[in-house]
């Protein structure tokens, strides 16, 4: 979308009566009966989506951001106009809200292309929200621009500052190892969440949010300020005067989401030591302008791009220290000579336009210098093996060290279900050096994907100090999450994935030096296992071959393609992200074994 074609404003997307002179009397007709005036209908119409909802505390401050939003528009000569979508909280979404992304990605789309916008102004926040809303937009082929919604304020516990979520998780555990009580526990809920707003600190929140500035759709330093802020306020208000711009301009996304600019989001992605589910959604956006995610490649940019930022649960500090340490911005002149800068961005100017004119650095320990990193290699690895032909992740920056080099006897659960009614039981056959081994909770099998990956402590074992163990599972955690976690194995056991095919005690091998999750079982007994007849499956719950259920499980792709439906794709093919000259000469082998 190179320029602005076609009627444009309240004339754009008439309802097809037959007769176009009809449609837009009707149509001005009914907006006039709302009190708009020729003027206004005349001008640039900029939609605004709305995710706002009462079970959603993530967008919590939607009305004054729709409001600044609006503000914008009009001081730059546009109309703004709200519409709403679906809105997915990641506590509020049952089974999980990753099995409804597709489908908002699909109404925000929808939208997007039956209403007579010139551009749009996407606002979301929660995990799956922006991506949902990156995928819809990418395929609507109309200029957007997205604005989140900015992470909530930290809070208190006993003079210790606390975040949602991975203090949530680090409390809950405690509370799991009987080392804090139930009043305690009590106590600290009401404390770790301390306004509206995502989590504090390296989810998949604060990850999408700093891959869309990274990408280009987003407004350089508009991913970090915190949801109750004045600066928060003003990137409302300017997003909403450049979406006119865009608009007039007729900038769309397929100018901005590049090979290059998608390599760019990998390496912050990677150096900000973000959520193993960013490079889930970034390959379904991917996929919807046409890429394919190659993990290898991905795996060998990992090796030469460190951790960076100092935040959990990698580092120690919170969003809101990032933006005070100078944000993405600040994030990105330190990688600046890993990065595409001339890609182009919603601002009309190129990425290394955008970093010449920001903040020179300063004094802070947020964001590190590549010769002081937090961690000298990429957040994520990626691992293949016989138990994942397809490939699976592990986030080395938040496990354990000790633990990455691990032989160990598998104890398997079969589902999440099996792993709640048996995970605490005393009578549970398990030791700290195991391999906790869940299965069946992959994009089809559970359906959704949910983060269930993130298996806890053994409660014998967490009483006894144990902190971490290696677990094995085709579904995703939660980046808010650590611990020594084998994530997305493709292909799931669900459609005949080996790690269907792992038994109680078998010898699972996990190596990141060398890149491997293997199963030490021989080829002839894997395929001796897979001939079994295969144990009846539960028979299916009420309603599961109808409706949105039925359309998931039978079109949802695995986690290297997105987890998106396969018609969604686009059906032009524009080659690999990351693409082949994306990596030094050194690491460009592949995910073989390195001396890092």
């Amino acid at each position: 979308m190179s320029e602005a074609s076609g009627p444009r404003g309240l004339q754009g997307n008439l309802t097809n009566y037959g007769d176009a002179g009809f449609a837009l009397f009707l149509r001005k007709a009914f907006i006039k009966g709302a009190g708009y005036t020729d003027d206004a209908l005349d001008r640039t119409v900029v939609g605004i989506v709305d995710t706002g909802s009462g079970f959603n505390p993530c967008h919590g401050n939607m009305p004054q951001l729709i409001e600044a939003v609006k503000r914008g528009v009009m001081l730059a000569g546009g109309l703004p106009v709200e519409f709403p979508t679906i809105s997915l909280h990641e506590a509020f979404s049952q089974p999980t809200s990753m099995y409804l992304r597709n489908l908002m990605s699909m109404d925000t789309e929808e939208m997007i292309k039956a209403l007579p916008v010139d551009a749009v102004v996407l606002i979301g926040g929660c995990d799956k929200t922006v991506p949902a809303q990156l995928m819809g937009a990418a395929s609507a082929e109309k200029p957007a621009i997205q604005l989140v919604t900015g992470s909530m304020l930290t809070g208190s516990h006993r003079g210790v500052r606390v975040g949602a979520c991975t203090d949530c998780r680090a409390f809950w555990g405690r509370y799991r190892a009987e080392e804090i009580d139930s009043e305690e526990i009590a106590d600290v809920n009401g404390r770790l969440v301390g306004s509206v707003g995502t989590c504090s600190v390296a989810g998949t929140a604060s990850t999408m949010a700093c891959v869309a500035e990274a990408l280009g759709v987003s407004l350089p330093g508009s991913a970090t300020p915190p949801a109750v802020t004045a600066d928060r306020t003003r990137y409302a208000e300017l997003t909403g005067q450049r979406a006119v711009r865009m608009a007039d301009e007729g900038l769309g996304l397929d100018r901005i989401l590049t090979q290059g600019a998608f390599e760019n989001a990998f390496r912050v992605l990677l150096a900000m030591g973000g959520s193993t589910n960013g490079l889930v959604h970034l390959a379904a956006v991917a996929g919807r302008m046409g890429y394919s995610l190659d993990l290898d490649r991905f795996d060998a940019m990992s090796r030469e791009t460190p951790v960076l930022v100092n935040l959990k649960p990698a580092g120690s500090h919170y969003m809101e220290d990032l933006h005070r340490a100078g944000g993405v911005p600040r994030l990105l002149r330190e990688l600046r000579d890993l990065l595409n800068t001339d890609e182009l961005t919603v601002t009309g100017r190129t990425l290394g336009e955008e970093l010449d004119d920001s903040e020179e650095p300063f004094p802070q320990d947020v964001i590190r210098p590549r010769d002081r990193p937090i961690y000298p290699a990429g957040g994520i690895a990626v691992l293949r093996g016989n138990l994942a032909p397809n490939g699976a992740i592990i986030k080395q920056a938040a496990a354990d060290q000790d633990l990455l080099e691990h032989r160990g006897r598998a104890v398997v659960f079969e589902g999440a279900e099996d792993l709640a009614r048996r995970i605490d039981s005393e009578d549970l056959d398990v030791r700290a050096d195991d391999v906790l081994v869940l299965r069946g909770i992959g994009p089809v099998g559970a359906p959704g994907m949910p983060e269930a990956g993130y298996i806890p402590i053994p409660r014998t074992l967490a009483r006894q100090g144990v902190k971490d163990m290696v677990r094995v599972s085709d579904g995703r955690m939660s980046g808010t999450a650590a611990g020594t976690i084998v994530l997305h194995v493709s292909p799931e056991s669900a459609i005949g994935g080996p790690l269907a095919l792992v038994r109680e005690g078998d010898i699972v091998r996990l190596s990141v030096r060398d890149r491997a999750i293997e199963l030490e079982v021989s080829d002839e007994e894997l395929r001796r296992r897979a001939e079994e007849p295969r144990p009846e499956a539960s028979p299916p719950p009420p309603g599961a071959g109808r409706g949105y259920r039925k359309l998931f499980t039978e079109q949802v792709n695995q986690a290297e393609a997105g987890c998106d439906f396969g018609f969604l794709r686009a059906e032009t093919d524009r080659g690999p992200v990351p693409g082949p000259a994306s990596v030094s000469a050194s690491t460009a082998a592949g995910p073989g074994r390195t001396d890092d």
